[in-house]
């Protein structure tokens, strides 16, 4: 069964008297454990499609099923929980919270979702802290770490909940191309470890070559897909 299925969706904004389609009569479906890019121009609707599949926003019109559930008919407080439980998210800017350590920003979601024992956090934030390479950094400050190490942190935060599905807008942006290429890997390996989906909105052509399936999206219409740079084995 897709993970992930969209049909006839579209989205509409109004901003004063003028109308933006910026998803228009879309269909795609994405598997368990596929590692997929959409590409395009800026402006060509990329964002709005994660978020519309992150549940940060609502189809105007259009269905969109997500791990069984049509998020369009979730309320705020059950998309809210819906995407606590379901889904992780990486942000081109990172979102690290300044005030907390490495260590705490990892085990933040499980505080704010889940209701998980004080010992299973810690196996499981140390689990991934191991996994991202950032034990030695764990007491340290996301103003005292480097940007791909920023970057490691929040990959790790995305996948401590154990989701199905992670959502990544630009995860290499502001990354050196070694580092990028790091982030990419560690990504591939979460994926095929656990089985975690990666669904990328990016420019960056590392991440499209490393992408198996990859979907072109151009004034909000969907051109063409197709294979992407590699498979992973």
């Amino acid at each position: 069964m897709a993970l992930v299925t969209a049909t006839g969706l579209e989205k509409t904004y109004i901003i004063g008297e003028v109308r933006v389609e910026a998803i228009r009569g879309v269909d795609f479906t994405i598997e368990p454990g596929a590692f997929v890019s959409f590409v395009g121009p800026s402006g060509s609707g990329k964002s709005t499609l994660l978020n519309m599949i992150g549940c940060l926003d609502k189809p105007t019109s259009g269905s969109l099923s997500v791990a069984g559930t049509e998020v369009a008919s979730l309320d705020r407080r059950e998309g809210a929980r819906f995407r606590g439980e379901t889904l992780g998210f990486i942000f081109q800017d990172f979102n690290l919270l300044p005030v907390l350590s490495v260590y705490e920003n990892i085990e933040y979601p499980l505080l704010m979702v889940l209701e998980t024992p004080a010992s299973e956090r810690r196996d499981r934030v140390m689990t991934l802290l191991k996994a991202v390479g950032m034990e030695k950094q764990q007491k340290q400050y996301p103003d005292q770490i480097s940007g791909g190490q920023k970057q490691r942190v929040a990959v790790a935060r995305a996948l401590i909940t154990n989701p199905k599905l992670v959502l990544a807008d630009e995860p290499t942006a502001n990354l050196d191309h070694q580092t990028a290429y790091k982030v990419i890997e560690l990504m591939k390996t979460m994926r095929d470890e656990s089985g975690t989906t990666f669904i990328f909105s990016t420019h960056d052509p590392k991440v499209v070559g490393e992408a198996e399936t990859i979907y072109t999206l151009e004034d909000g219409k969907l051109m063409n897909h197709g294979k992407g740079g590699q498979n992973h084995g």
